[in-house]
C-alpha cells in the first residue's frame, strides 16, 4: 500500500469525525478499571460489528478482538487499551468524569481516563471504520484487538486465554499512546522504546501501642519512613550516570488514629528500568534496604515483600519501525515525525504480543496537547529537555488531549503505520515474507 492509498482511506474520515468526537466525549466521561471495562467493551463490541467485523468478546476477561478478511494477503495487528484509573479528575471539561468504582481491594476510588486510553479507543474505532469503508483499497486481514488492563498487565492474560491459537497470527503488531507532547507529533525509535516495570507491595511488621509511650512500641511508620528515604539513594548511588532506573514509593498506608502506634505499615513500590543488569541491580537493592531497615529498627518479623506486575521493556523490531517512521512521515509530514533519543521511562505491556507470536512490533507516540502552549518550545528541544512543568502528563488529574485534532493524528498513524503490511488489489506479487 502507498501513500495515495491511505489518502484514499481518509477519503470519507471528515463524515465519521462527529461521531468520534461524540465516542470520546463518552468514553471519557464514563471509565471503568482495569477488568471492569464492561461498558467500553459493550460499546466497542457494537461499533466493530456495525461496521462488518467479526466480533469475539470476553477474551482475557473483558477483551475484544475484532477480525476483518478482506483477501489473500498479511496480517496486521492493531491494538488499544481500556482501562481507567483510580483518579479524581480535575480538568473542569464538561464531559469530565464523575464515576467510581471498587478497586480489587474493597475500596471505592474516584475514576478517571488520565492515561488517553480513552483516546486509543476512539481512533482504533475510527481506522477500523475506514479500513471497513475502503475495502477496495487493500487485502490481507486485520486484527483489532481493545485490551483490558494495560495498567496492570491485561497483555499477557489474553494470551494466556487463548489468543495464539483463537485468532489469525499477525506478521507485525501495531499499537500508539498518546502524549502530552504538541498534537499533531509522532515519536518512536528502533529497539528499546519504554522501560520495564516492577511493581512491589511490601509490608513492614512492627509492635503497636498508645502514641505517650513509644518506648513500649516498635514503630513501623517510622521504619516505613527509614526505607523511604534509603530508597531515594538507589538511582543516585548505585546506579551509573549514564544508565536510567526510577524508584517510585507512590503509596504509604498505616494507623487508624493521631494516638495510636499501628503494628504494620504498607508501601507500595514501582521500579522502572531499561536494561536486565540495571533492574536486577535496582531490585535487588530495594529487598536489601527494606530488611535492612526492618532489622534496624528492631522488627521482631521479617517485612512481607510481594510481586504486583511485571512488565518487560517495550522493544520495537529495528526493521519494521524504519517502515511504519517512513509511513507516518509521509502522512502527516516528515517535520512532524521523531526520533526518540532514549527510551522513555513509562512501561507497557504491548510488547507481550509479539514476543509471544514471534513477529515484530512497533509501538509510537502521539501527541495530544494544544500546540498553544508550546509556542516558544521548538519540538526538538522536548527531546533533550522534556516537558515543562505547566504540561500535565499521563496519570495526572489534570490530563486532558484536545480531542481534535489528536484523534485525526492518532486514526492516520495508525494507517499509514498498517498500510506498508496491507497489499492494493493491484500488488499481484503481495508476499507475507517480504516484510
Amino acid at each position: 500500500m502507498t501513500a495515495t492509498s491511505v489518502t484514499s482511506l481518509l477519503s470519507g474520515f471528515p463524515d465519521q469525525m462527529p461521531g468520534l468526537l461524540a465516542l470520546y466525549e463518552d468514553l471519557h466521561a464514563h471509565p471503568e478499571l482495569s477488568f471492569q471495562e464492561f461498558r467500553t467493551a459493550s460499546v466497542v463490541a457494537d461499533r466493530l460489528r456495525k461496521q462488518g467485523w467479526k466480533v469475539t468478546e470476553s477474551v482475557g476477561g473483558t477483551g475484544v478482538v475484532g477480525v476483518l478478511v478482506n483477501g489473500e494477503g498479511p496480517v496486521v495487528l492493531l491494538r488499544a487499551d481500556m482501562d481507567g484509573l483510580p483518579v479524581k479528575e480535575r480538568t473542569g471539561l464538561p464531559y469530565a468524569s464523575h464515576e467510581t468504582a471498587v478497586d480489587g481491594e474493597g475500596n471505592e476510588v474516584p475514576v478517571m481516563h488520565a492515561c488517553g486510553h480513552d483516546m486509543h479507543v476512539t481512533c482504533l474505532l475510527g481506522a477500523t471504520g475506514r479500513l471497513a469503508a475502503a475495502r477496495a483499497e487493500w487485502r490481507g486481514t486485520v486484527v483489532a484487538v481493545f485490551q483490558p488492563a494495560e495498567e496492570i498487565g491485561g497483555a499477557p492474560t489474553m494470551i494466556k486465554d487463548g489468543f495464539l491459537e483463537r485468532f489469525p497470527r499477525p506478521d507485525v503488531c501495531l499499537g500508539q499512546h498518546v502524549s502530552p507532547a504538541p498534537v499533531g507529533f509522532v515519536g518512536t525509535r528502533p529497539g528499546p522504546v519504554m522501560a520495564a516495570s516492577d511493581s512491589l507491595r511490601v509490608r513492614l511488621f512492627g509492635r503497636g501501642g498508645h502514641g505517650s509511650a513509644p518506648e513500649t512500641t516498635i514503630d513501623p511508620i517510622v521504619m516505613a519512613a527509614a526505607v523511604i528515604m534509603r530508597l531515594q539513594t538507589v538511582v543516585s548511588r548505585e546506579v551509573g550516570a549514564a544508565q536510567t532506573a526510577v524508584v517510585t514509593v507512590g503509596s504509604l498506608h498505616a494507623g487508624t488514629k493521631e494516638n495510636i502506634i499501628p503494628d504494620t505499615a504498607d508501601l507500595r513500590i514501582n521500579v522502572r528500568s531499561t536494561t536486565p543488569a540495571v533492574r536486577n541491580r535496582v531490585l535487588a537493592a530495594v529487598e536489601r534496604i527494606v530488611r535492612a531497615e526492618a532489622a534496624a529498627s528492631g522488627a521482631l518479623k521479617d517485612p512481607e515483600i510481594t510481586g504486583l506486575n511485571s512488565f518487560p521493556v517495550t522493544v520495537n523490531d529495528d526493521r519494521a519501525t524504519g517502515t511504519v517512521l517512513v509511513a507516518i512521515a509521509e502522512a502527516l509530514g516528515e517535520e512532524r515525525v521523531l526520533t526518540l533519543p532514549q527510551p522513555l521511562t513509562g512501561s507497557e505491556d504491548f510488547g507481550a504480543f509479539g514476543t509471544a507470536l514471534g513477529v515484530p512490533s512497533v509501538f509510537w507516540h502521539f501527541g495530544g496537547a494544544d500546540p498553544a502552549l508550546f509556542q516558544h518550545i521548538a519540538p526538538e528541544a522536548l527531546l533533550t529537555d522534556g516537558l515543562p512543568e505547566t504540561i500535565p502528563a499521563n496519570h495526572s488529574p489534570h490530563f486532558a488531549p484536545v480531542p481534535e485534532p489528536t484523534i485525526r493524528t492518532g486514526v492516520t498513524a495508525l494507517l499509514a503505520a498498517a498500510a506498508p503490511w496491507l497489499c492494493t488489489e493491484a500488488d499481484h506479487a503481495c508476499d507475507r515474507q517480504e516484510m
